[in-house]
Parts: C-alpha cells; structure tokens; sequence
C-alpha cells in the first residue's frame, strides 16, 4: 500500500507544481508589457516545463500491472560461439552502466563465464522505482555486427544474444508446485560473486519440467539460500507464464518467444561498415554505438513506451 501511495505521489506533485507555475506565469504576463528580463524567466520556467511535461508523460505511459516494481534481466549468449559470449558480456555492461545512471540497485543471481571470453548467460536483479516498466521494451534478440577481435584475419561477424526479463512479483498468488515437476541441480559457483566463489557446490539451478523454465542462482553463500532465491523467481515466471494464459496476452507481458539467431532481432548494433544502432519495431536508431553500449537506453526505451500510445 505504502509503495502504491508513493507512486501515485510521484505523478501528483509534479502535475501540482507545474500547474502552479503555468498560473503564476500567466498572471505575470497580464501585467507585463515590456520587461525583457522577466519575459527571458518566463522562456527559461517553459522550456523546463516542457522538459518535466515529457518526463510526466513517460511515468504515466508506466501503467501495466507490474510496471511500477523490480525486475529480474537475464541475458543469454547465442550463435556466433566465442563471439556470442562477448557479446553477451557486452550487453551486461551496457545494462548494468544504464541502471547505475538511473539509481537502481544490481544483484547478480546468476554468472556463467564463457570458455575463452566474456559470459554464457547472467541473471541479475534490478530494484528501482519502474524498473520493469522501462526494461520490459529490452526482451528479445539483440544483434552485434562488427570486426572481429578474436578472428585473425579481421574479418566481419555478427552475433547473437537474448534478453529475457521478468516482473519481481511481490504479492505472489498461490502457486502450487509439485516437487516431481522440479529438476534440482547442484553445482560449483563461478564468474562474479564476492567471496566463498568456487569453494562448494552451493549454485543451484532448478528446472521446471512441464513449462522447462529453467532459474539459476548462486549468489548467496549457501546451497539453501540459494534454492530459495531460484524458487522465488521462478514463482514470478510461473505466475507470469498463468496469466498469460488465462488472459491470453502472450505479447502484453512476455513477449513472443523468438529464436536467438538472424532475422529474429529487435534491435541491431552495428559497428562495421558503418556505425548504427537501430531498434527494428520503433524504427528509431542513432549513429553514436559507444554512447549506447555505454549505457544510454533511454532513446530506445522511451520510443518503445510512446510507440503504443
């Protein structure tokens, strides 16, 4: 209740406060005839209306079910082997250098390292005011065309990797699930965790039989821990995965499933012959791919948000 209150704060008072300043600035240009400088104070409250306009316009296009809460993001590597995985690490990078921008907290779960470079898949937790609202636009196959570092010849190659995220569902309805529809692994930690890495068997992955949705963790010390992190993801997916069917909106919340290879991309990044990042369902791209990888999202984010407006 206290977190809905909070929200719905964070719409209110700026529409309060810009009211306030549009009426003082009306009365103010009634009066006026000719002071320059109080009609240069008046162009400069406008332009940073129109700023606090749009952001106030991206909250309330905020407005699905889960928007408002956390997020868990994974990232899978897909063809392209080595390449992939490289890839792949450098999407962890760029969403990761995007939340610390926004102020969101990160907590890996999940680390698989590839075997010469960069990561096989991660799953990382994200905490923030409309984490999942702004990531959700991330689902799906993302691709990398560029000169390969690792090819000796130089050569051009294009990569693969997938975007899976997930809604951190607080208020979780009763999900039953039967201990022989889990598939429980147990195994050695690795890649990013702090200390107590590599020490026990205490990662644990859990396998969904009957929908194979399949949740990783090993960010916690202990293999207990552990197991009950990976099941309270899972319980978000699942309860996700029902409400798709009973509502049937497999595109509204999840997505459409799509293969991690050419053709089924949402969004290209290409580095060689030229420089271009384009988002394929918005159309929307830029010239500037460092920028991008770096962390600058939000160009892509918001035009997902507005596309349905």
């Amino acid at each position: 209740m206290y977190k809905t209150i909070s929200s719905l704060k964070n719409i209110t008072d700026p529409i309060k406060k810009m009211k306030e300043t549009i009426e003082n600035n009306l009365e103010l240009l009634e009066i006026i005839e000719d002071e320059k400088d109080l009609l240069q104070n008046i162009d400069i409250e406008l332009t940073e209306l129109k700023k606090k306009f749009l952001d106030l316009e991206k909250i309330l296009l905020l407005n699905g079910k889960y928007d408002h809460g956390n997020c868990i993001l994974e990232i899978h590597s897909g063809a392209g082997g080595t390449e992939a995985c490289d890839w792949a690490m450098m999407l962890y990078r760029m969403y990761t250098r995007w939340c610390e921008k926004k102020g969101f907290k990160i907590k890996n779960l999940d680390y698989q390292e590839g075997e010469e470079a960069g990561i096989k898949s991660c799953s990382i937790e994200i905490s923030g005011e409309n984490a999942y609202g702004y990531l959700k636009s991330e689902k799906g196959v993302h691709r990398l065309v560029r000169l390969s570092p690792f090819d000796s010849n130089n050569r051009r190659h294009t990569s693969f990797a997938s975007i899976e995220i997930t809604p951190e569902i607080e208020e979780l309805e009763d999900i039953k699930i039967d201990d022989q529809d889990l598939k429980i692994d147990v195994y050695r930690s690795s890649g990013c965790g702090g200390q107590g890495v590599n020490t026990t068997d205490s990662a644990v992955r859990i396998t969904h039989l009957p929908t194979k949705t399949v949740v990783t963790c090993q960010n916690e010390r202990s293999q207990i821990q552990n197991k009950e992190e990976a099941l309270r993801v899972l319980k978000s997916k699942l309860q996700v995965l029902e409400e798709e069917k009973r509502e049937q909106e497999l595109n509204h919340i999840k997505g459409e499933e799509k293969n991690i290879e050419f053709g089924s991309q949402i969004r290209s990044y290409v580095m060689h012959p030229y420089s271009m990042v384009k988002d394929h369902r918005t159309n929307i791209e830029t010239s500037n791919v460092n920028k991008v990888l770096d962390g600058d999202l939000d160009l892509f984010v918001d035009g997902y948000l507005k596309r349905g407006k």
